[in-house]
């Protein structure tokens, strides 16, 4: 295998999950004409070659370290000029990290350590920025005209030594002119959560994997739940060894909650400490400790995962159901509408009030209104008319419960594999006497 000395440029897209989230169609085609058009033809231009293409990233060669950071600063001042036309929600920003180092050549692809601080480098840099290691600011001091800050050095994974960290400085304090907005990003139309790094509090370097691991599974299990927004994992290992404030990182992912915690190892036994904070208010909603024999650390891991999950992704709608009940109408989306119907269908339960039950439907179909395909107003709704089939507060029960039935055919048109749905089909099933059918509903629920 072929080794050389390599000026590499790692780049990636910010909030790449957020806006796959809102348009997948369109970011696509948006990523793809960027690549075609602006990013591919200046690489060329600096005589460097794409490596490497990810569904949000590249990897670029470059023989000079100064062509690889002119091309990179040139590609953020060009990046500000395509998207300038956008709203700041919808702009597309890189990341960029360069790093000269020895790498790996087989065929077209590169690896190694030469590689890798790049990438932990693209990582830490901020929207629109770009970060250097140390031995590229070297070898590129006083052959460019720009500015470079002293970051310090920094501790990346899977890397032995603290890498010395340079960034490239705007000439404008606002850094509008590499696209960074201090405009927070907007928050999704449901609950959002990033999850920050684990930090590993046992001394030793060499367990941060175990801590890492625990971050991992966490982001996968919850990225399970259809009713959440999760910030991918690149995202939040951003901000791994940093000392950052949890508003400002809500602020820049653009979510309403931050999951952070700490593992420390003594010996056979493990203490993980979790706490989950609403970065509106700053309050803590819940935190919990876990203490654990060190036996079998995988299945350690998915039980402490699960563990967390199992306690945060309650306390997070319960969160959002309190927050609905203070918004007034002017500002309600159709989720908040949900969360709104969800909290009187409760509350009319709690009361016995048929009245409270129809103002939980009423409001349902207002989120409806606003976005036909909102499961979660479906679901109130399906539920709300049993409720009222069930305990006769609507004056024909029968009606009641085909007004259910009907919420339910809507739930799965827009989701064939719905657990809610199954669940209330089953329900109605079982009070039409096909008890067959509804069995059949509940397992598969």
């Amino acid at each position: 295998m072929e080794r050389r000395l390599a000026a590499i440029l790692a780049a990636d897209v910010v909030g790449y999950s957020r806006l796959m989230g809102e348009d997948e169609a369109g970011t696509l085609a948006r990523l793809k004409a960027l690549r075609r058009e602006l990013v591919q033809p200046k690489i060329v231009e600096h005589r460097g070659r794409i490596a490497k293409l990810m569904g949000d990233g590249l990897l670029a060669e470059f023989s000079s370290v100064v062509d690889a950071v002119q091309c990179a600063a040139e590609i953020q001042r060009s990046m500000v000029e395509h998207e300038a036309g956008l709203p700041d929600e919808r702009r597309i920003r890189l990341r960029i990290g360069i790093n000269l180092g020895d790498v790996m050549v087989e065929g077209s692809d590169l690896y190694g350590d030469g590689v890798n601080v790049a990438a932990r480098l693209e990582a830490l840099a901020e929207p629109g920025g770009i970060y250097l290691s140390g031995t590229a600011f070297d070898t590129v001091d006083g052959k460019v005209e720009l500015s470079f800050e002293d970051v310090g050095e920094r501790k990346v994974k899977n890397i032995a030594k603290p890498v010395r960290v340079y960034r490239i400085a705007s000439e404008s304090p606002s850094e509008q002119s590499y696209g960074f907005s201090n405009t927070p990003l907007p928050l999704p139309d449901k609950p959002s959560v990033a999850v920050l790094p684990f930090v590993n509090m046992s001394g030793d370097s060499e367990q941060d994997y175990f801590s890492d691991g625990i971050t991992e599974d966490i982001i996968t299990e919850l990225s399970r739940f259809r009713t959440l927004f999760v910030i991918a994992r690149n995202s939040s290992f951003a901000y791994k060894g940093q000392t950052v404030d949890v508003k400002q990182i809500a602020r820049e992912l653009g979510v309403r909650f931050v999951l952070e915690g700490s593992i420390r190892r003594a010996g056979p036994r493990v203490r993980i400490t979790a706490q989950l904070i609403d970065s509106e208010s700053g309050n803590h909603i819940w935190a919990e400790r876990y203490d654990r024999d060190l036996e079998d650390i995988f299945s350690l891991q998915e039980e402490i995962t699960r563990s967390v999950v199992g306690a945060m992704a309650p306390q997070i709608e319960l969160a959002e159901v309190e927050r609905s009940r203070k918004l007034s109408g002017k500002d309600l989306t159709a989720y908040e509408l949900a969360l709104k119907a969800q909290a009187l269908f409760y509350d009319s339960l709690r009361m016995g009030s048929p009245e409270v039950q129809q103002q939980a439907i009423d409001i349902t179909r207002e989120a409806l209104r606003l976005d036909p395909r909102n499961l979660h107003a479906l679901w109130i709704q399906a539920i709300s008319y049993y409720v009222q089939f069930l305990y006769r507060w609507h004056a024909s029960p029968k009606d009641a419960l085909d007004s259910s039935l009907a919420a339910v055919e809507r739930i799965f048109e827009v989701d064939s594999s719905n657990p809610h749905g199954y669940m209330m089909r089953g329900i109605n099933h079982h009070f039409r006497g096909d008890f067959e059918a509804a069995v059949a509903d509940f397992r598969r629920a």
